[in-house]
């Protein structure tokens, strides 16, 4: 209950709140800062809010988010359009990009298989994913869905359906991560770390 605060920035506390990380605390920082904040300031983010609402869309091959048909992936020149890798959404892209290891196609599903929260394939862009396979000249297909039980049956449940196919369809390696120690790694972690190993 927001005591003594005007309805108006009661609200605004209330409608950060629904933010992804954002608890009571942060949604009173942040809405007293844009309360706070230059008149310009205040109307550049609004309007950049409203913007983006409007503006951005699905990429006409990937279903990464973009302002035009083909996202920035897509339509770049030299690029390994042989190779796909399956991300469960939008923020993903920017990671693997980060990295400047990765040089293929991405496909973004926006979600994960989830039954218990009423997620089935139908809701994810699984149909888009198979249609490119079937009508491009691919050769491998990635799966990066996070090492969750949801991203995990993801993307078994995706494997499965490219089998037909006959290309390559890999997984993300798992396990220790750069700087950490083996006693603190719990078993799950282990496995893949040893089923993933490599040569040096």
């Amino acid at each position: 209950m927001m005591l003594h605060l005007a309805a108006p920035l009661a609200q605004l506390i209330e409608n950060l709140q629904r933010l992804p990380g954002i608890g009571q605390k942060s949604a009173q920082r942040l809405a007293f800062h844009i309360l706070n904040m230059g008149e310009k300031d205040a109307a550049e983010l609004t309007q950049s809010i409203a913007k983006a609402r409007e503006k951005i869309r699905e990429c006409s091959v990937c279903c990464n988010l973009t302002e035009h048909e083909l996202c920035p992936v897509c339509s770049a020149d030299g690029r390994d359009r042989s190779t796909i890798c399956v991300v469960e959404d939008a923020r993903d892209v920017l990671a693997l990009e980060r990295t400047g290891e990765y040089h293929g196609l991405y496909h973004v599903l926006h979600g994960t298989i989830s039954p218990m929260d009423g997620v089935g394939p139908e809701q994810l862009r699984i149909k888009q994913l198979l249609t490119r396979v079937a009508e491009d000249d691919v050769a491998e297909v990635i799966m990066a869905t996070n090492p969750t039980v949801e991203g995990d049956a993801t993307a078994m449940y995706i494997s499965k359906l490219l089998s037909p196919f006959g290309i390559k369809v890999t997984r993300l390696a798992y396990g220790i991560p750069v700087g950490g120690d083996l006693e603190y790694a719990d078993e799950v972690t282990l496995r893949r770390s040893l089923e993933g190993r490599g040569p040096i």
